[in-house]
């Protein structure tokens, strides 16, 4: 598949998965992936953390738009700008009201603990907000691609169901207007597809397999790549290398045993990723595993490129 016509497929990439799969590093992947083929990319972060900056080299980002890669050319070749928004229910609402002909209210509503009882009036309506505000950054055009690191899966699932159950609360007025213009985002392919993450083990496999089918059923959301992070490519030949040749007893027994560990972990490895394969009917984009404390420009570079790469091999 050619990379261009898939991030020109969705205006909107929501990446969501279990915690500690590397979801915020994915998301990072995808935008500096967009990024390479020319679009100018925004990058939501929904859950208040602003983890993803760093991995640019920037400083964190709140509800500002910053930017955190300038576009450059380089041998002819475009590198769109990315931009970084965090966005958090609190603030969403604020300008939300703003927005809405309360705004000479929205300073005493503060002070005064009413814009929490406001949030909290209708369940769903944080997230509704947020994904409102994700809407509207959509329908302005904010960016070529506009890619949103969601909560993880178990709250992902409950962040893009929030609009129905909003829907169904409000039966009119404003909130119900919003609740239906983002079902119509969440439900329209060419604006917005889903990615999910995870990493070649048993446990996160088995809540992305159940999470997938759980979005797809009762959200209607069109379900882009696996996205698998961490994946330990073979290394052929442990067992006769030139340093073993050249070791002690001792340092062979060691290397044996280090060997026997990575076939055995790769021999798990190939068996998850075969059983996500088999039992979810999705494409996989694998991105390797990175040896090192913290990801920053470097290591995002690598993984844009094989990105980049997993979705040329559909």
């Amino acid at each position: 598949m050619d990379p261009g016509h898939f991030f020109a497929s969705s205006r909107v990439l929501v990446v969501a998965g279990k915690g500690g799969v590397g979801k915020t590093v994915a998301a990072a992947t995808i935008a500096a992936a967009a990024s390479r083929c020319g679009l100018s990319v925004l990058l939501v972060e929904v859950a208040g953390r602003s983890a993803a900056a760093p991995m640019f080299g920037a400083s964190a980002q709140g509800y500002e738009e910053a930017v955190l890669v300038h576009e450059v050319e380089t041998n002819g070749v475009r590198h769109g700008e990315i931009r970084g928004k965090s966005i958090t229910p609190d603030e969403a609402l604020v300008e939300w009201l703003s927005t809405h002909g309360f705004n000479r209210l929205v300073k005493r509503m503060a002070k005064s603990g009413i814009l929490e009882v406001v949030a909290t009036a209708t369940p769903g309506i944080k997230d509704l907000l947020v994904l409102g505000r994700i809407k509207a950054l959509e329908s302005d055009r904010a960016a070529d691609l506009i890619v949103v690191d969601a909560p993880a899966a178990g709250h992902a699932l409950g962040f893009l169901r929030s609009p129905t159950g909003v829907r169904d609360a409000a039966r009119t007025g404003t909130i119900h207007r919003q609740a239906v213009e983002v079902l119509e985002l969440i439900g329209d392919p060419e604006r917005l597809q889903l990615i999910l993450v995870t990493i070649p083990e048993e446990t996160p496999i088995n809540e992305l397999i159940e999470t997938s089918f759980a979005v797809e059923d009762e959200v209607g959301v069109k379900l882009g790549p696996v996205v698998v992070n961490s994946v330990m490519p073979e290394i052929e030949g442990l067992d006769r290398s030139a340093a073993r040749a050249r070791a002690t007893k001792g340092e062979r027994a060691e290397l044996d045993e280090a060997a026997a560990f990575r076939t055995a972990r790769t021999t798990l490895q190939d068996e998850q990723l075969d059983r996500l394969g088999n039992e979810l009917p999705l494409p996989q984009v694998r991105l390797p595993q990175l040896f090192g404390t913290e990801i920053g420009p470097d290591e995002i570079d690598i993984l844009a490129r094989e990105f980049i790469a997993g979705i040329e091999a559909l």
